[in-house]
């Protein structure tokens, strides 16, 4: 009796799960007008998740946490507080420990650093890192590149990522060969993590870093992740926390350039330090 019961239930159930199923559009076989359209579909949820014109419209942030210390083998060896600075799209800041006398800064093409022997110019390859990383800061991606109506995009389908159903947005750069895809949660509309895949040619080999985000807090109208979580290959290499996080509080890009770590240095630096930094720019 209870079997016959149980039919008209299960019947139901099938019903219930096969719009969510028929719904689901298998990305291989989308043409690519219609893919890229997805695409911009599931991003434009996002950006609505995110906080919509409260987002779109941030031109500056800035961030106070703590940031953790890994090994080569990835072990855990300690937390530094930083505070971190962003005039969007390509000026970036960090201010670490509570004294704030060890600083980077990146002003588009240019770089410097302060520490105990005073401030000096980034290695050109920190700065080119850093313009690689501003193409693809998914911050840029959703407020500027997005506006490129050009911006080769292609729907990458449903997934289940840490036991949360996403869909997949994906665009590449041919050029570098490197493929960016951004798992976006189907209830909540937020981003859950941003995979970049890159391919040394010269070597043969392929490289996966990941971006995990969690902890989303409302911010100023901005939904916020307070954890961010980076792993490159599998391993754990990144990690902060953030304490809170304001924006548009008016950053100028003279806050990002070299005159400022010196002003900095003069403020922070011990005695001998500043004397010794003196007479080697004498």
């Amino acid at each position: 009796m209870k079997s016959i019961l149980l039919i008209p239930a299960l019947v139901a159930l099938s019903f219930a799960l096969a719009p969510s199923r028929a719904s689901a559009q298998n990305p291989d076989t989308m043409l690519p007008e219609a893919s890229a359209a997805k695409a911009r579909e599931v991003l434009a949820q996002l950006v609505d998740a995110l906080g919509g014109d409260s987002y779109t419209e941030i031109h500056d942030r800035q961030c106070d946490g703590r940031r953790a210390n890994f090994g080569h083998s990835g072990e855990l060896i300690g937390y530094i507080d930083f505070k971190d600075y962003w005039l969007y799209p390509d000026k970036h800041r960090i201010d670490y420990a509570k004294k704030g006398n060890i600083i980077d800064s990146y002003n588009g093409n240019e770089g410097w650093t302060l520490d105990r022997s005073g401030v000096s110019e980034e290695p050109a390859t920190s700065v080119s890192d850093f313009q690689d990383a501003v193409k693809r800061n998914v911050d840029n991606i959703l407020r500027y590149s997005l506006k490129d109506k050009n911006f080769n995009l292609r729907y990458g389908g449903p997934d289940l990522v840490d036991m949360k159903e996403v869909e997949w947005v994906e665009f590449s750069d041919p050029e570098a060969d490197l493929t960016q895809r951004l798992a976006i949660e189907r209830i909540s509309h937020l981003l859950a993590r941003s995979v970049i895949t890159t391919i040394d040619r010269t070597y043969n080999q392929r490289t996966s870093e990941t971006t995990i985000y969690t902890n989303y807090q409302r911010l100023g109208g901005v939904m916020t992740p307070l954890q961010i979580t980076r792993e490159r290959d599998g391993r754990r290499f990144y990690q902060a926390f953030y304490a809170t996080c304001t924006y548009n509080t008016g950053l100028t890009p003279s806050f990002f350039g070299k005159a400022a770590l010196e002003k900095r240095f003069a403020e922070v630096g011990d005695k001998k330090d500043k004397d010794k930094y003196k007479n080697s720019r004498d």
